[in-house]
């Protein structure tokens, strides 16, 4: 796992291995160097549920104050968005000014007023991930301005060239409401294998051979189908079966075509590259990144205000006024691996869009509102039971994968130290609110507090690591406090024996906090028990969990022997 240490909590009684490092990036930032942190530490409660591959670390890097808050764009570099106009279909290249390295100069020596609006001079801590939270770029666009030696280190004095601001939208054409985007009300009604049957395509014969990680962190392989393939990818990331498999269709025709070769079905999305190896090979990382992707741009754009589009080529645009979160779902994801020629054919009419028509009938047809404005969190408990004192190991991060809205945070049981990092706790994990047990998968248990058991209508809490109590089957009605099985390793990716909790309404992730969120989005708190997720600035896995009655306390932290994380009801 990636994480920053935090210089604010090198005083909180942490392992010697914590104090040390604290002790290290402090001279750095004596030196005049900001750094971002990265640990291999076994001491960790929790990992982040990844997608099929990662991008640069400075995406999650250093830890920003708590006072951290994103200014507005407009402001900082001088001018705003153009009028959006028709004829605005066109992408236009812009290059990235050139990268100005002035190092060793003292930052007293820098004339602000004279760089300000093109630049940004680097203040002890700050990291790239800050920096382009404020100016609301991407780090992939400031890495294109700039020539870094090492990304992860930045000195104090140092200019960084931003961006040329976007001069221009991305077409206005709707491709996908939210509803089809979202694995939202009716997406589990759509039978993935039954359709795949009726088409002549190869996708109808994929058998794929699967990993899953188990409770005690080793892994076991079982063949599974590529229907099977996408409904996992479609429920792990809670992204409409649908609009996966049009991809596939449309840059691979394994719907369609019964003489897909190979290397279709091996690579139907990105092409082989070294560098990548096996992460990138097969429908499972192929379909997952895709769905991290359209994750991405759904939710940055939702939750997290980001109103650019940063092309890997250089390309930016602002995502046109009139687009809704699907349509730029989309946009962003296929800007990701396509050319500016092929990326302006896909979002067309004739494109992507047509496609999935062909493939489902009109997407628009049954639209549907994923999360009402007026929303309300049920009242829930802490996921473990009264009396119980667990730790707070993870605050917001993804609910799965880096792209889905940050919803979720980290809880680890008090076991005593074992043998292994991965095993079967001891201690119960419970329901937070009375309910339906939607879905039982590896290691995951998904509870529907409306108790129609569908998982995409309403309320639904999900549990992963968990080696569910025997006890339980799909369909079952549980009451708050009922076991619903113990933390362990098993499921999506974990290092270390961690309950990993989120929430989603209409299948639709909720951000943990909503501290990015634009001024007109309002997200419910995620209250527990009176403890309210509190996420520090744009930092994964950090913040607080605060109560509402008394302000008490407590850290998001690694480790298990500190008080300082320490959690109870």
């Amino acid at each position: 796992m990636q994480f920053a240490v935090n210089i604010k909590t090198c005083i909180s009684g942490a392992a010697l291995s914590r104090i040390v490092a604290c002790l290290v990036y402090s001279a750095a930032v004596l030196a005049g160097c900001t750094m971002a942190w990265e640990s291999a530490n076994p001491d960790v409660g929790d990992s982040e549920e990844p997608a099929a591959f990662t991008v640069s670390r400075t995406d999650v890097s250093a830890q920003s104050a708590p006072t951290d808050s994103p200014t507005d764009n407009n402001e900082l570099n001088g001018s705003g968005p153009p009028s959006p106009t028709e004829d605005s279909a066109d992408l236009q290249a812009f290059q990235a000014p050139a990268a100005t390295r002035l190092a060793d100069l003292e930052a007293d020596d820098l004339d602000n007023s004279n760089i300000e609006s093109t630049s940004h001079i680097v203040s002890a801590g700050d990291t790239l991930t800050k920096i382009a939270e404020r100016y609301d770029v991407s780090i992939r666009a400031l890495l294109n301005a700039n020539d870094l030696p090492n990304p992860d280190f930045l000195r104090v004095g140092q200019v960084l060239q931003l961006p040329e601001p976007p001069a221009d939208y991305t077409p206005a054409n709707r491709i996908l409401p939210d509803s089809r985007l979202v694995r939202s009300i009716g997406a589990s009604s759509f039978d993935i294998d039954s359709f795949a049957e009726s088409q002549p395509g190869v996708l109808r014969a994929m058998t794929v051979l699967m990993p899953t990680r188990q409770a005690n962190g080793t892994t076991r392989s079982e063949q599974m189908t590529g229907s099977q393939i996408i409904g996992r990818v479609s429920r792990e990331y809670s992204v409409d079966a649908r609009i996966l498999i049009t991809f596939l269709e449309y840059f691979a025709g394994l719907v369609s075509d019964p003489t897909a070769d190979g290397d279709a079905q091996l690579y139907p999305l990105l092409a082989a590259e070294p560098k990548y190896g096996k992460a990138r090979q097969g429908l499972y990382n192929q379909v997952s990144w895709l769905a991290d992707q359209l994750n991405k741009g759904y939710y940055d754009w939702k939750y997290r205000g980001k109103t650019i589009l940063d092309a890997p080529d250089g390309n930016r645009l602002y995502y046109h006024p009139s687009l809704n979160a699907g349509s730029i779902a989309v946009q962003y994801a296929l800007a990701q691996f396509r050319s500016v020629t092929q990326w302006e054919r896909d979002i067309s009419s004739d494109g992507l869009r047509d496609t999935y028509q062909q493939l489902f009938g009109d997407p628009f047809a049954e639209e549907h509102e994923t999360v009402p404005a007026e929303l309300r969190q049920p009242e829930l408990t802490l996921p473990f039971p009264r009396g119980d004192v667990w730790r707070y190991t993870g605050g917001f991060h993804g609910g799965w994968g880096n792209g889905s809205a940050w919803s979720a945070i980290d809880f680890a049981p008090p076991d005593n130290a074992t043998a292994s990092w991965c095993h079967t706790s001891k201690y119960p994990v419970i329901a937070a609110a009375g309910g339906v047990i939607a879905r039982l998968d590896e290691g995951v248990v998904l509870l529907d507090l409306d108790g129609d058991g569908d998982e995409g209508s309403g309320w639904t809490l999900l549990y992963l690591h968990i080696s569910s109590h025997e006890a339980l089957a799909e369909g079952q009605a549980v009451e708050a406090g009922n076991i619903l099985g113990y933390a362990s390793c098993l499921g999506g990716y974990s290092t270390a024996t961690h309950l990993h909790f989120a929430r989603l309404y209409n299948g639709e992730w909720l951000p943990a906090d909503c501290n990015r969120c634009p001024a007109d989005t309002a997200i419910p708190p995620f209250v527990m028990s009176n403890w309210k997720v509190v996420g520090l600035g744009s930092q994964l896995y950090q913040g607080f969990l605060v109560n509402t009655l008394d302000n008490r306390s407590v850290v998001a932290e690694q480790g298990r022997f500190t008080n300082v994380n320490a959690i109870s009801w």
